[in-house]
Formats: C-alpha cells, sequence, structure tokens
C-alpha cells in the first residue's frame, strides 16, 4: 500500500474511533417487529459508497455534540447538525413499538426524552426539513425525584434504549421521527442545555385516518423556558417538561422490556413515492453484518431507582471499518 494511502487510513482510522468513544451518545439505530434497522453513525461518510440507513445523515456531529439553546431557532434544531434524509425508510404499524438504541449514554446527563413525528406528505428522503411540522408522540421528564432518576437515566438503565408506541389513529403514509434527549446537567447557566435530536423515516401502514397538527421543530422551545433554563442542583421540587402539548391520542409504552429484544433481521426498506408503499425489506451486504450485533445484549426485566447503573451489555453500534 502507497503511503499515501497508508495515511489515509490511519487518519480514517482514528476518526471512526473518535467517533464510537466519545462521552455523549447517539441514537444509532432502532428495532421494529424484530427487525434491525441502522441509523446514521458519521463515521458513513468514509465509507464508499456510504450504506443506505434509515437514520437522517449527521456528517457534521463528528464530536457528538449537542444543539445548545442558541441554536434552537435554526434547522440544525430538526434533526442535528447539518441533517440531510434518510435514503430509505422502516415500515411500522399504527400501534406498534420501535426500540430506538443509543450508544452509551453518562447517566450524569440528567433530562427529558421527547419523541415526536411528522408526515412528510410524499416521500421523505427528498423532504425539506425546515417545512416538516412535528407531533409530540412520547414524553418523559424526572421520573421519581427521592432518587433523582430522570427519563435519561431510564433509558440509560435499560440497554440504552428508549421504546416509542406509534399512535394508531393517525393516517398512513411517510413520516419523519425525531427522537431527542434533553440534557440538563449544564441547564443552570445561560444556553447550558444540550439538545439531542436524531431523526428516523418510516412508512406507517395504519387503519387511522387522523392527521394531527405540528409545529416546526425550530418553534419548539425557547431558551428561558423553564423545562430549559433548569439548575438540576437547587433542590427542585417541580420539573415542566418543554416544548408543545403531547398529542391526545399519543399512546403510552411502559419502559420495562419483559426480555431480550432478538432482532431475527437486518434491512432496509425500498423506499418509493407512493404514499403508502407496501412493506418490503431489502436486505443489503452491510445491514447483514449487523444481526448478531443487534441479538446479542440482554436487556434488563425491571427498572427500580436503586439499579442505576450503567449497562454493562455492548452497545448496538456499526462496527466500525479501517
Amino acid at each position: 500500500m502507497a503511503p499515501s494511502s497508508l495515511l489515509s487510513s490511519a487518519i480514517i482510522s482514528t476518526l471512526l474511533s473518535a467517533v464510537s468513544v466519545r462521552a455523549h451518545g447517539i441514537a444509532s439505530a432502532i428495532v421494529i417487529d424484530s427487525t434491525f434497522y441502522n441509523g446514521y453513525n458519521p463515521s458513513y461518510q468514509y465509507q464508499s459508497p456510504p450504506p443506505t440507513v434509515v437514520g437522517w445523515s449527521v456528517p457534521d456531529d463528528l464530536q457528538n455534540t449537542f444543539i445548545s439553546p442558541d441554536k434552537f431557532a435554526t434547522p440544525d434544531m430538526v434533526c442535528h447538525l447539518g441533517a440531510t434524509p434518510a435514503g430509505a425508510a422502516a415500515p411500522v404499524k399504527g400501534g406498534d413499538v420501535i426500540e430506538v438504541q443509543w450508544t452509551p449514554w453518562p447517566l450524569s446527563h440528567k433530562g427529558p426524552v421527547l419523541d415526536y413525528l411528522a408526515n412528510c406528505n410524499g416521500p421523505c428522503e427528498t423532504a425539506d426539513k425546515t417545512k416538516l411540522e412535528f407531533f409530540k408522540i412520547g414524553e418523559a421528564g424526572w421520573v421519581d425525584q427521592a432518587s433523582d432518576l430522570w427519563a435519561a437515566n431510564v433509558l440509560t438503565n435499560n440497554n440504552n434504549s428508549w421504546l416509542i408506541r406509534i399512535p394508531e389513529d393517525i393516517a398512513p403514509g411517510n413520516y419523519v421521527l425525531r427522537h431527542e434527549i434533553i440534557a440538563l446537567h449544564a441547564a443552570a447557566s445561560p444556553n447550558g442545555a444540550q439538545s439531542y435530536p436524531f431523526c428516523y423515516n418510516l412508512v406507517v401502514d395504519s387503519e387511522g385516518t387522523a392527521n394531527p397538527g405540528g409545529v416546526p421543530a425550530t418553534e419548539f422551545y425557547k431558551a428561558d423556558d423553564p423545562g430549559i433554563k433548569f439548575d438540576l442542583f437547587s433542590h427542585p421540587t417541580t420539573y415542566v417538561i418543554p416544548g408543545p402539548a403531547l398529542y391526545s391520542e399519543a399512546l403510552p409504552v411502559s419502559q420495562t422490556k419483559p426480555g431480550p429484544i432478538t432482532a431475527t433481521a437486518t434491512g432496509v426498506y425500498a423506499f418509493t413515492a407512493a404514499a403508502v408503499p407496501s412493506a418490503a425489506h431489502v436486505k443489503d451486504a452491510f445491514a447483514t453484518q449487523e444481526a448478531s450485533a443487534s441479538a446479542s445484549a440482554p436487556a434488563p426485566t425491571t427498572l427500580v431507582p436503586a439499579a442505576r447503573v450503567a449497562s454493562p451489555a455492548t452497545p448496538q453500534v456499526t462496527p466500525a471499518t479501517s
């Protein structure tokens, strides 16, 4: 191999390692009905060709960073830094549960977990993110004051994963799922809150007809909202979850998983321009590599405040290649 090639490989390997080990997590994958779908990892930009995945691309997020309150009104707030639409989508039915898998999330980064949907009104892979209007389908904040257990801690304790249930009444079509943690460990200071949003393309199969109204992600929060500028360490007694009101037909879901979620297949969705394309999984060489990593990690059967320790399970992340 030529010296320049060796140098390039070394640089890429270093960058891939940096993306994998940073303390702040990324939402790396989803599981729907025992099928594992890759999200986006910034290391993909160094692969040629890059894999087609259901997670929106965020190649600018090399440092696993966040969106600060002074950037809440910018397009980066929609699906993270410089996000562009995913080239595939995952099929899901109304009422189904989606498991979002994260790389390790630090217990010190306490805060709420929020979930939104936006109807693309056409193919999501060509959606204009600035025109997406989201409605909130899930929220959790301060779960247990006595033990100082927050939704983000629950996510960590539950094998770095979060469960989301799709409303049964929404009309079928192409939707963007926006999943977000807001870390509050520095939120006592102006501009101290940290938003970590990640997006996935979905194709919803449903018998519903509802088309809930929504708002752009750039209008979700203000820097001085009580759930954004918040002092974790001042002995607070209440917490107000920020953002728009929860959709009236949002379906609750327990974050206590009954047992390990086993991914029996991997794949991406063959996207078409139809509003409700037929569900068909397409295996690809890249996705096939993920089956063993997705299926191997056990999940706890209970969540109790005393169990607030980092999950010992191997995070389900895309293997880096040098």
